[in-house]
């Protein structure tokens, strides 16, 4: 388990819940309004361009509003920056525990540690 999906994991209460969704978010225990965010993200993240305004249909019929859609897509750019940083300054993996370790810290204390 990766850094982030033991955050969400420990956050959730349930590595199972994360686990579904990254095998396979269609048949995830995920409810369908997080599903339909995700769609989006997955979007976002690989088609961008593509994106057209009724591609908030969906989320709109979800319940999801103009603000939440606005932090979906600022999440998903920042994270695809960090990464981009992280990978290109040499980050190397870390064990399975060390992101288990590191995600409950993270969980507990935040990104930001006060």
């Amino acid at each position: 388990m990766k850094y982030h999906a033991a955050v969400a994991a420990e956050l959730l209460g349930s590595e199972e819940l994360v686990q579904s969704v990254l095998q396979d978010l269609e048949s995830s225990l995920l409810p369908e309004k997080d599903k339909a965010l995700l769609r989006f993200v997955a979007k976002v993240n690989s088609h961008s361009p593509e994106i057209m305004p009724a591609d908030m249909t969906p989320l709109y019929a979800a319940g999801w509003n103009d603000e939440a859609i606005y932090y979906a897509i600022t999440v998903c750019a920042l994270f695809n920056f960090y990464n981009r940083w992280i990978d290109a300054c040499g980050v190397h993996a870390m064990s399975e525990e060390a992101h288990r370790e590191f995600g409950a810290r993270t969980a507990k204390n935040g990104y930001i540690p006060k």
